[in-house]
């Protein structure tokens, strides 16, 4: 059996900003990382800026101080690519809607549902909560009420508004009007 030739990339492979990111995402100066690792504050500079690479071992330094997998360095970002009109459609309830995710089906961070909601169309008679410690309504267009146990918003296009998923909550759209709009849930509401 005759082996595949592969030739390695000549692509500069950058991992100086996510460098750069841990140690700022730590309040950490250049200053306090050269102090803590024995490395020039030149040298880590070139090197967030990929502009020199660091030796196994100035990198394995780096990493320990910085609280950052060697690994995580190295892999590639997950990315996901969801159409609104190819989103799976799901139901949280209610009538005359029409949901869509556009997250990914396995993101557990966040979920983003995108509704069209018919004229008079309405979420469930009994309010609902949601799985998830914040529920934030975007509407992009037309005029849709969200109703909570003690008080109701009237949101116009243009308005978003945050609250927690555990709060009871539902929805009506009062106008002659379709509306469409954003439900972002984080973290992403289980068993959807």
């Amino acid at each position: 059996m005759k082996a595949l030739p592969v030739e390695p990339s000549a692509a500069p492979l950058a991992i100086g900003s996510r460098l750069r990111a841990a140690r700022q995402g730590q309040r950490l100066t250049i200053d306090h990382v050269a102090q803590a690792t024995g490395l020039t504050k030149g040298f880590l500079s070139r090197v967030e800026r990929d502009l020199t690479s660091p030796s196994v071992s100035s990198l394995l330094t780096l990493c320990q101080v910085l609280s950052v997998s060697i690994g995580d360095l190295f892999a590639v970002p997950q990315t996901h690519l969801v159409r609104r009109e190819e989103g799976p459609r799901i139901s949280l309830g209610g009538e005359g809607i029409v949901e869509r995710l556009l997250t990914a089906r396995s993101e557990r961070r966040v979920q983003i549902l995108h509704a069209e909601i018919e004229p008079h169309g309405s979420g469930e008679s009994e309010l609902y909560a949601v799985d998830c410690d914040v529920d934030v309504l975007h509407i992009i267009r037309g005029s849709l009420t969200l109703i909570m146990t003690s008080t109701s918003y009237d949101l116009e296009e243009g308005d978003t508004l945050s609250f927690s998923g555990r709060e009871p909550h539902s929805w009506v759209n009062h106008t002659d009007l379709p509306v469409t709009a954003l439900f972002v849930l984080a973290p992403a509401a289980s068993g959807n």
